[in-house]
């Protein structure tokens, strides 16, 4: 038997961040002093509170389905964090939880994409995106960005991009994987051009609690017509470190929008574990903001201290991030491709650092800070090392 897949996985291209997560794993395997800098999840455990109330719902039997957007008790305590943090005013039945924030972006894609539709993505940007429109049959239009507009888009760049066939806008803030902030001032000068469109603005906000030194702001929030246009996606994977748990979830005013994500979860993936989404309610009613702001000031030191040596390398340069636990370096007076690049460093060094290529801009690698700061002195060493031997 011969088997013919479908025609839409064509679309889909293999994640760069995974092809080197395994080389480094294969390296691993055969002995090899291997120091992963290519992580997207914090090296700190899940709150004790948040455990303690999973186990709860373990032993009370809360293990049956459950209503396909979420339990009540959870869609409110959404809810009332989005009042709570963001200022934004959203009734439960305007929310629905999914198995992560990439799910609640897959809904949304494909709720509302149809064929040749664009969909406009700034660059650097998170890998999923562009593969996740292409799956819905649209068409990603990316915006390049660099260092000198610390990797935002500008309103005369997306004026430019915007044709008659735009459905919709990413903006990812802070950013996977140059850590940026939009100010509220840009997000307003955003906000001036799509006004008078039915452009979409899907607008990523999963970093949204590590932020160092700028305030964060949530782009529904800017005005009456963004939140009109705006569905709200985050989660508690980065912030609360529940990257297993699978929990996301999206937030729109949109009723026919909510209703078409509502049915299209119900007939793939129905509710979300229901153990995560009573262990979600606590961390959602800031139970456990002292651990989330104790790990915030760990990154926020790593970061000072990653950016001052990576600065030091003659040949590589990094802007400070302001939110996230990334950085995206600039290797352009080292070398021409990224993925060449990071497989020596890796085969040579042992340190895994992913491929700017892989979040569409060439030139770049990013770093996750998400391990003990030794780690991060000993691995920006060996890359120091490996680029003083390649200008040699």
């Amino acid at each position: 038997m011969q088997l013919k897949l479908s025609d839409r996985m064509q679309t889909l291209s293999p994640s760069l961040t995974i092809a080197i997560s395994t080389l480094a794993r294969e390296l691993k395997a055969e002995g090899k002093d291997i120091l992963s800098f290519s992580a997207g999840e914090p090296d700190f455990g899940t709150p004790k509170r948040i455990k303690d109330e999973a186990i709860k719902a373990i032993n009370e039997g809360f293990t049956q389905y459950t209503a396909v957007p979420g339990i009540p008790e959870l869609l409110e305590a959404v809810a009332t964090k989005l009042k709570r943090d963001n200022n934004l005013e959203y009734a439960p039945s305007d929310i629905i939880v999914s198995n992560g924030a990439k799910h609640s972006l897959f809904n949304l894609f494909q709720a509302v994409i149809n064929p040749g539709d664009e969909v406009i993505i700034p660059a650097p940007y998170w890998v999923t995106y562009p593969e996740l429109v292409k799956y819905a049959s649209g068409k990603p239009v990316i915006i390049e960005t660099n260092d000198i507009s610390k990797f935002k888009i500008t309103p005369e760049q997306l004026k430019a991009a915007i044709t008659p066939k735009t459905k919709m806008l990413v903006l990812t803030s802070p950013s996977n994987p140059t850590g940026s902030v939009y100010t509220k001032e840009e997000l307003e000068g955003l906000a001036e051009v799509l006004k008078g469109t039915d452009i979409i603005v899907a607008s990523d906000e999963m970093y949204e609690k590590l932020v160092y030194d700028v305030d964060f702001v949530a782009t529904a929030s800017i005005s009456d017509d963004m939140f009109e246009r705006t569905v709200t996606i985050n989660g508690l994977s980065k912030s609360v470190a529940m990257t297993g748990w699978r929990f996301g979830y999206l937030a729109s005013p949109n009723k026919a929008l909510i209703a078409a994500m509502n049915k299209l979860q119900s007939q793939s993936t129905s509710n979300i574990n229901s153990i995560t989404q009573k262990a979600a309610i606590p961390a959602l009613l800031g139970e456990v903001d002292e651990e989330i702001e104790q790990m915030r000031q760990a990154f926020e030191k790593r970061a000072e201290e990653a950016v001052k040596l990576f600065n030091e390398i003659d040949g590589l340069s990094v802007i400070q991030p302001e939110g996230a636990f990334y950085l995206f370096v600039n290797i352009k007076d080292v070398a021409d491709k990224s993925i060449a690049f990071c497989e020596e460093l890796l085969k040579e060094t042992g340190v895994a650092v992913v491929p700017g290529i892989g979040f569409g801009s060439e030139g770049y690698f990013r770093f996750s800070f998400a391990t003990d700061i030794t780690t991060i002195r000993e691995g920006i060493r060996r890359i120091e090392k490996f680029v003083k031997n390649k200008r040699a």
